[in-house]
């Protein structure tokens, strides 16, 4: 028995990606060159992460995209999943590259090398526009999934990777202190790092299907319990198909007289909504199976 098969809330907006997707490339080519020119070190991890990032926003587009397609019998969520594995794509490969501009930074630390602060300056203010627009195009639609999500936290870590580029340009061309380059590429790799293992963390879960974040389900069997005509509930599981999508499912056993006195379409409703409101995540795809008192004599494998 199930509630409500519509499966909504799927519509990604995907044009708001492609266009952070085509300013985040343009951003990456003009970084490519400065960072050749000037020797940066900071510019050079910049741009790393601005490749990361357009191929992110290329996968969060293409996820995007999938996510929409209709279920099938094949795949009964459709693609709604592919929005989650983008994401964790895109937090790995975000990890390696802030790795990388760590160890570098501090190789550099030891040997600086020879910066051109002022192409440093002009590329690090042309990156810091371009984000500044992508993050205004992209921050309508952030809190829709965790797709939306990683892509505009991209951003935002490249805006203040740009402006970590400016201050240490301004610093190496009042006082001459190079390795402040390096110093600029340590610091966006630390906002590279703990970002990427939060998206990693969160995809991870989604995909193991741990309980979503914020429902608590002896909370949940204590208030199936609460419903009247109810005996007993098992095999209790909540997961999430993806950001915004918990579906939660039930063995719950009634009252014998309950097959009898056709009450089981009343709690049906009652075990419906109670998980769709009355808790902080709203549950509004629950499958619950009703069984008499001596079912579980047939199922060998029940667990609470």
């Amino acid at each position: 028995m199930s509630h409500d098969h519509t499966h909504g809330g799927a519509n990604t907006p995907r044009r708001r990606l492609a266009i952070a997707f085509a300013i985040t490339a343009t951003i990456l080519v003009a970084e490519v060159v400065g960072a050749v020119w000037t020797g940066s070190l900071a510019l050079l991890v910049d741009a790393g992460h601005m490749l990361t990032d357009a191929g992110g926003l290329l996968m969060a587009l293409i996820a995007a995209s999938l996510a929409v397609r209709p279920a099938s019998s094949e795949r009964t969520w459709g693609w709604r999943r592919a929005e989650v594995l983008a994401a964790g794509l895109q937090a790995l490969v975000l990890f390696g590259v802030g790795l990388y501009a760590l160890v570098e930074g501090v190789r550099r630390l030891f040997e600086p090398a020879e910066i051109v602060p002022g192409g440093l300056l002009v590329f690090g203010i042309v990156g810091l526009v371009g984000n500044l627009v992508s993050l205004a195009v992209l921050a309508g639609g952030r809190g829709l999934n965790l797709n939306m999500r990683a892509a505009f936290l991209e951003v935002v870590n490249d805006a203040l990777g740009s402006v970590a580029v400016i201050i240490s340009a301004v610093v190496i061309a009042t006082t001459g202190w190079t390795r402040a380059d390096a110093v600029a590429g340590m610091l966006i790799s630390l906002l590279i790092l703990p970002r990427a293992l939060l998206i990693l963390r969160q995809s991870a879960s989604i995909l193991l299907e741990s309980t979503p974040a914020g429902l608590d389900l002896e909370d949940v069997r204590r208030h199936i319990l609460e419903v009247p005509h109810v005996v007993d509930v098992h095999d209790l599981h909540a997961s999430e198909i993806t950001t915004g999508l918990p579906v939660l499912s039930a063995h719950v056993v009634l009252e014998d007289e309950c097959f009898r006195q056709d009450h089981a379409p009343r709690i049906l409703r009652d075990l419906q909504t109670c998980v769709a409101e009355h808790f902080d995540v709203s549950v509004e795809h629950s499958t619950f199976q009703f069984e008499r008192r001596d079912h579980a004599d047939h199922e060998p494998h029940a667990h609470s």
